[in-house]
């Protein structure tokens, strides 16, 4: 049986350095600070939990872990049905979570108010939209629609994903719950596509935010993977094999700072607008309109919808398109490609996809800036960027030659403050049960 004490004493003695350094894609000699965030997360359930009684106390405790996600390829294409290539990274929310025989979920969140959910209504509740609790009813919603047995459970979870970091932090904690589900009370048989989906219909139905699937499939899966939302039921995934530091590069993530509130009514603009366009051809998403139809037809369309909404179709195709010539360069090796590529791909959502700032704002443009020094200080080196994730006052992904990183970190967190640039690396496994 997993009490805590026995949990503790395996992470102690390095029980799970195995299975961390599959999980973290780093040596088991390296995994010393994943064990200790992990003892530390185990010793504060306890805590937290400390007034069970005897015979919830008597489950077994496991621990589980979803990664953050960052986006290389196909910038706002995933709720239009188009392509997408993203990776999760090494930053991740961790929980720590045990059956306590009851009908009600306790989910205790490092620094936030404990969320509890009456597994008796999972309906949706709309005072909760725009919190973690609504994800958490969601979730769970879809797992007993889906017709398993869904039952109370104890969780403590601690993340290092920041909230806002444009690394997807709500995608990763649905899919931490999600599995934490999986493994309770479904004895691990939802896949994890189908776990990414059921983040989703938590996130736009009970959370409220008409979000595509990029996110969760990301964090679900694991590694760099390509993926194909032409039927969202179905997606169809396929890995892509690429060592960014040995090719030369850092995966950089910026925080502009920017302040997230309040932004949901421009991210659901992006669809909303695409959404116009296609239905100027009766279809409900770009992906289902052949680009040659909206090209002959621009004028009328621009008539129909306005300016930035043609805009933004332009920049649909065109960063759809360029997802499997990205994926199509990292498998060649072809890092200069690659690199194009981005810039590309950054110049189409800055100029016609028109998610760097929000709009009417003219004193907070800080993604803007980011992306402005990032041009000044890897052009000249052999760098890329790119807005990243949903934008507006998200986060910018950058590709620093590691011999530039060491002069690139300090002179952007000179403006941006300090912490303010991540350096990071690909995970190889995406939301899943430690042990």
């Amino acid at each position: 049986m997993k009490t805590i004490e026995s949990v503790l004493a395996n992470l102690k003695s390095g029980g799970l350095a195995q299975r961390l350094s599959e999980i973290y894609g780093c040596p088991q000699d390296a995994t010393a600070s994943y064990a200790l965030r992990l003892q530390e997360l185990v010793e504060t359930f306890a805590q937290v939990f400390a007034d069970d009684s005897e015979s919830t106390a008597l489950a077994d405790l496991e621990l589980f872990s979803a990664p953050g996600r960052t986006e290389i390829g196909g910038n706002h294409t995933d709720h239009q049905h188009g392509h997408v290539l993203a990776a999760s990274v090494n930053l991740d929310v961790i929980a720590a979570a045990r059956k306590n025989g009851t009908r009600t979920i306790r989910i205790q969140s490092e620094g936030f108010p404990i969320d509890v959910i009456d597994l008796d209504d999972l309906t949706v509740q709309d005072a909760e939209k725009n919190t973690s609790a609504a994800l958490i009813r969601g979730v769970a919603a879809r797992f007993a629609q889906l017709g398993y047995p869904v039952a109370g459970f104890d969780a403590y979870t601690s993340s290092n994903v920041l909230k806002g970091s444009g690394l997807s932090s709500s995608a990763a904690f649905e899919v931490l719950v999600g599995n934490i589900l999986n493994t309770l009370f479904a004895s691990g048989e939802v896949s994890p596509v189908a776990i990414a989906q059921i983040g989703q219909y938590a996130e736009n139905v009970y959370y409220g935010k008409p979000c595509g699937l990029m996110d969760q499939m990301a964090s679900s899966v694991g590694g760099i993977i390509a993926i194909d939302f032409g039927d969202p039921a179905l997606p169809v995934v396929e890995p892509v094999s690429f060592d960014f530091a040995h090719s030369g590069l850092a995966l950089c993530i910026i925080d502009s700072g920017a302040d997230h509130g309040d932004l949901t009514d421009e991210y659901a603009a992006i669809p909303a607008e695409m959404k116009a366009v296609a239905a100027c051809f009766g279809k409900n998403h770009l992906r289902e309109v052949p680009e040659t139809d909206f090209l002959r037809t621009l004028a009328e369309v621009r008539g129909k919808t306005g300016d930035r909404a043609v805009l933004r179709a332009l920049h649909f195709f065109a960063d759809d398109q360029r997802v499997a010539l990205q994926a199509s360069a990292l498998k060649a090796n072809d890092v200069e490609r690659f690199k194009s590529l981005i810039i590309e791909s950054g110049r189409s959502s800055s100029d016609n996809l028109q998610n760097v700032f929000a709009t009417g704002s003219t004193r907070e443009q800080s993604v803007a800036l980011v992306l402005a020094l990032c041009e000044r200080l890897l052009a000249p080196v052999g760098g890329a960027w790119r807005v990243h994730g949903g934008g507006f006052a998200g986060t910018v992904q950058a590709f620093v030659p590691l011999a530039e990183v060491d002069a690139f970190k300090p002179a952007i967190e000179a403006v941006f403050g300090l912490g303010s640039c991540h350096v990071l690396s690909i995970r190889p496994v995406g939301g899943c049960w430690i042990g």
